[in-house]
């Protein structure tokens, strides 16, 4: 790994870093955040944050204000990057497919196996590299926005016993039933439905493999509401198999990050009730 930069912030540091990936044969960024209590050399659990298309690491740890509380409760934060990046990874003439837009899945069509196995990267590799480098524990949390809010819901609910919470801000609920969610299942998974199920937040909730406290936020104003995003999709496999899930709608909220700022203390502290 190489440190590419660091800042102080709230007696913490936030530090950026490139590493070599295996998984997606690519070099890959990523940015944590480390409170005070790992800086004074005691463990700390680890929230994973997942952002959503055409996003980097940089977009929550610059926009969500997110670093005082989470100095505060002693959480560290990693962020890594969207999708696999650099001039020899396959990507698409428009901002959601390809670099910018890696779904959190493993890809097995062409030209996006070699590298978009976001999946694994997300679950395997980046978490060993944690957990191998700082001074963490292995209590973890998930969270994310939009594409990174599917990802973190597919993600803990696939992977039971892996995360303790998880939390998402204007998720895409149903990808098997959305433009964003059909167009980039098709170009990394192929035509199977069925396969695209098993990243889908609302089919998985239908029959879970973990019950795991889960909480979502959207916002009524979100422009992508309607055509991309439905909740009501996950609010309807949560009823169905009484899955503990907390979902609010806020009156006049956007999809920006001023929405994510203004409601990140209640999901960081969601997650430090569940550590």
């Amino acid at each position: 790994m190489e440190m590419i930069s660091q800042n102080k912030s709230f007696d913490g540091w936030h530090k950026q870093y490139t590493h070599r990936s295996e998984v997606l044969n690519c070099d890959m960024r990523f940015a944590i955040y480390l409170p005070p209590q790992a800086v004074q050399g005691q463990d700390v659990p680890v929230l994973y944050w997942l952002s959503g298309l055409t996003c980097s690491d940089e977009n929550f740890m610059q926009k969500a204000g997110a670093m005082r509380v989470a100095a505060e409760l002693g959480i560290a934060i990693v962020a890594p990057d969207t999708s696999p990046r650099g001039e020899e990874v396959a990507d698409a003439d428009q901002y959601d497919l390809g670099q910018g837009a890696g779904f959190y899945v493993n890809a097995t069509q062409e030209p996006w196996s070699k590298h978009y196995r976001m999946y694994d990267y997300i679950v395997s590799e980046l978490p060993a590299l944690i957990e191998a480098t700082f001074p963490v524990t292995a209590k973890r949390a998930i969270a994310g926005h939009s594409m990174g809010g599917h990802g973190a819901l597919t993600i803990a609910l696939k992977n039971p016993g892996m995360f303790s919470s998880v939390s998402a801000f204007s998720p895409i609920c149903n990808p098997v039933n959305c433009p964003w969610g059909q167009q980039a299942l098709t170009a990394y998974l192929g035509k199977d439905r069925e396969l695209w199920k098993q990243h889908d937040a609302s089919e998985l909730m239908k029959n879970p493999a973990v019950r795991i406290p889960a909480r979502v936020d959207q916002g009524e104003a979100d422009n992508f509401l309607v055509e991309q995003l439905k909740p009501e999709a996950l609010t309807a496999a949560a009823e169905a198999s009484d899955y503990p899930l907390t979902l609010q709608i806020h009156a006049g909220y956007d999809h920006s990050y001023y929405f994510i700022a203004s409601f990140i203390e209640e999901h960081l502290r969601f997650h430090y009730r569940h550590f």
